[in-house]
């Protein structure tokens, strides 16, 4: 390898260290910002709240997104050791790339790295609507800074795929047939169950909360699964954003657009299908 070559590839990774340690410090700031009303009480209370901020929801959100998108890189580009491996290895693991995340900072910040299911859970008086716009930063953050680093992981193997299509799809989801309508609406539908089910996780007599944890994983297998081959099912405008973000920013050799235009049907539809869920779920006399 030439010393040119070597200097370029290094230039690209301090861009990428840069570009990761300016998100964060971006959700920082902006978060901060955004919390007066919190951080002025001060001792525990605020300090937990810069907590959920700054560590929890990105750290949560990076991790889901190194293991979901990181599973669609192995199994889609060129020269990685597990390339053809198919759809049932890529649903499996985005359930486990919730679950892991789910376990670790669960106790914290109730996992939600979903904005979808944040927004929702405001909606129905679960979650303080005070708490939305800084939450929504941080799991956007973290999902820009995952996608950052599975570009890292396998910047080799995107170098050697040509199609610009699969560098993108690792990334972020596109429909099979694209029709924004129909699109945003299997979106929806998808979102509506995975919210659905996890409010309905309350009527499960004696429900340990592992053992809930490890349900949302089957909930996730279950609409990858299903509904999967409509949209990429991103339901989750996080998963979607930050890593196309990070496509949009990043120097990917031979990418092509990060089709933006579409961004609308990951940010509207699992909103919807989200805030449907509660609804129909406070509705039900259970």
């Amino acid at each position: 390898m030439h010393i040119e070559e070597k200097n370029n590839i290094k230039n690209i990774i301090f861009d990428i260290i840069g570009t990761i340690i300016g998100a964060f410090i971006m959700a920082i700031g902006v978060s901060l910002f955004l919390l007066p009303n919190q951080l002025s009480s001060g001792g525990i209370a605020g300090i937990a709240t810069i907590t959920y901020y700054l560590f929890n929801i990105p750290m949560g959100t990076m991790i889901l997104i190194i293991l979901g998108d990181g599973v669609v890189a192995n199994v889609n580009l060129n020269k990685s050791g597990m390339k053809g491996a198919g759809a049932v290895q890529i649903t499996f693991a985005w359930g486990l790339a919730v679950l892991l995340p789910a376990f670790i900072f669960g106790e914290a910040s109730g996992a939600s790295f979903n904005p979808a299911l944040t927004i929702a859970l405001a909606v129905d008086g679960s979650f303080a609507w005070s708490m939305v716009p800084g939450y929504i930063i941080a799991q956007i953050a973290g999902a820009f800074v995952g996608g950052c680093i599975v570009y890292l992981l396998f910047k080799g193997q995107f170098d050697a795929t040509e199609d610009p299509g699969t560098k993108l799809g690792v990334f972020c989801t596109g429909p099979s047939i694209a029709n924004t309508g129909l699109n945003i609406f299997s979106e929806a539908v998808g979102t509506f169950i995975l919210v659905f089910a996890i409010k309905g996780m309350a009527n499960v007599p004696e429900l340990t909360d592992g053992l809930g944890k490890f349900i949302v994983f089957g909930i996730i297998v279950s609409i990858g699964m299903s509904l999967g081959g409509l949209t990429g099912y991103a339901i989750n405008p996080a998963r979607d954003l930050g890593p196309r973000l990070a496509h949009a920013v990043l120097p990917i050799k031979g990418k092509g657009s990060s089709n933006w235009g579409y961004g609308v049907v990951t940010l509207v539809g699992p909103v919807i299908g989200a805030v449907a869920a509660v609804l129909l779920y406070g509705a039900i006399p259970w």
